[in-house]
């Protein structure tokens, strides 16, 4: 077993070395779904889901993730296992049911929500949970036709939002008192009536009386997670993150991104120990390299790179990728400014770094797009992952990792029982839960008063 290692860098590693780890709550891939054991018919049902966490809880790990999307379905195709998507807080209600420790993320927009809904969901699931909730904090990048809003808001007006909108939320869960609600029979105290307070919020974007109506939840509040790595979404996770969700394809540019989020974190007179770090990477995992590459080339066969340059090209604003032949290398002037996106800035920008600064052809570019939508993509058996992950944290870009099981359900049956059991080995991995909410398993600080301290 080899001893817990420091991150380099100007990270402050976990005292204990370990690594967290989230996974993708999917188990669909392009590739794996027509298998007979697929569970494909199952998409819309609990189950499938529930068996993913509960195998994730039983390996101990931190949290399930799930992304949200509010664009109605458009280019579907015959072959296609994505033709929607389950409404999220429900997903978890039912989630917490059938878990008892594994932490429950979802993703909800401050776009497309109103401040004082999303608390009272939020806070609802932390106490079902028992202290186990995340949210996802998104600004979103479509889906406005479906809200009566003919033209999305432009990225900063977006921002300063969503900024309002989590001030306001946090206002909301604050406005009930650790210990207002102590049901003391004896004396006949339900609740302490001075410990609950309206919010009496006015803003540019919000009026909220407040309080909320439900009352403090377990962890204070549930826990803050951002996905935004543009300049503006930077700032943004200096202020309010707790857990940066980042897609990173290369490791010196993965740890830059992390010193930078560190550094501003610091600069915003935050713990930067207090803000985790986790790239998502996709894993094609196989109990030997033959069995992973197999697997991913399984998928690499079946990606329409018509479906997926035409993407790209809606991804990058309108861009013309036409006349492109696969295997040559794409004109950086077909590539638009992505500082002047609108709808979003850093992802665009990751396919523009694969095939300008590192020079890809049209096709791996595409692939990127098709397998991960940019997230780092890794081939091979659990013990190869293990030494991947282990070293991308020892260089401090990351303090953890958002897995998306990208080969499907055998990629899950290898990252619980055997990817995790690797780790532990080497004391990179703890044993067991250490404590009951998801704030205690990221080795986050209690949220104990009122002013979300």
């Amino acid at each position: 077993m080899s001893a817990p290692s420091s991150r380099n860098g100007s990270g402050t590693a976990d005292a204990t070395g370990h690594i967290h780890l989230g996974l993708w709550l999917t188990y669909l891939s392009t590739a794996g779904w027509v298998a007979p054991d697929s569970r494909a018919e199952e998409v819309n049902s609990l189950e499938p889901y529930a068996d993913i966490a509960l195998a994730a809880e039983a390996a101990g790990l931190d949290a399930v993730i799930r992304g949200d999307g509010l664009r109605s379905p458009s280019g579907l195709r015959e072959d296609s296992p994505h033709a929607g998507s389950l409404e999220l807080v429900t997903l978890l209600a039912a989630l917490a049911a059938r878990t008892s420790r594994i932490g429950l993320i979802g993703t909800a927009s401050t776009t497309f929500s109103e401040p004082y809904n999303l608390a009272r969901q939020f806070a609802t699931l932390d106490h079902l949970s028992g202290g186990r909730i995340g949210w996802n904090i998104v600004t979103s990048a479509g889906g406005e036709k479906n809200f009566g809003i003919d033209e999305l808001p432009g990225q900063d007006e977006r921002y300063s939002r969503a900024d309002e909108f989590v001030d306001v939320v946090g206002a909301l869960w604050d406005s009930w008192e650790p210990g207002s609600v102590p049901v003391d029979r004896e004396h006949r105290v339900f609740v302490h009536p001075e410990g609950v307070h309206p919010i009496d919020h006015a803003g540019e974007h919000f009026r909220v009386e407040g309080p909320l109506n439900v009352s403090r939840s377990p962890q204070g509040r549930p826990v803050h997670v951002q996905a935004g790595s543009s300049e503006r979404g930077r700032q943004f996770a200096a202020r309010h993150a707790e857990v940066v969700f980042t897609a990173q394809q290369h490791l010196d540019e993965a740890v830059a991104f992390a010193s930078d989020i560190r550094r501003r974190v610091t600069e915003a007179g935050r713990d930067a120990s207090q803000v985790k770090i986790l790239p998502g990477i996709g894993l094609y995992l196989g109990e030997t390299e033959e069995e992973a590459r197999t697997a991913y080339e399984a998928e690499l066969e079946l990606i329409d790179y018509d479906d997926a340059r035409a993407r790209l090209e809606d991804l990058l604003g309108g861009a013309d990728l036409s006349g492109i032949d696969l295997d040559d290398r794409v004109p950086p002037e077909r590539f638009p400014d992505t500082s002047r996106l609108t709808r979003r800035q850093s992802r665009p920008q990751i396919f523009v770094d694969l095939a300008v600064a590192h020079g890809q052809t049209l096709r791996t570019v595409l692939q990127a797009v098709a397998g991960g939508f940019g997230h780092g993509r890794f081939v091979g058996t659990p013990e190869q992952a293990a030494d991947h992950l282990i070293a991308w944290a020892d260089a401090g870009a990351a303090d953890g990792y958002v897995v998306f099981p990208s080969g499907g359900w055998r990629t899950i049956e290898l990252l619980t029982e055997q990817l995790v059991p690797i780790l532990r080995e080497r004391g990179r991995f703890r044993h067991g839960y250490e404590g009951t909410t998801l704030r205690e398993h990221f080795g986050l600080a209690p949220v104990t008063t009122g002013d979300g301290t």
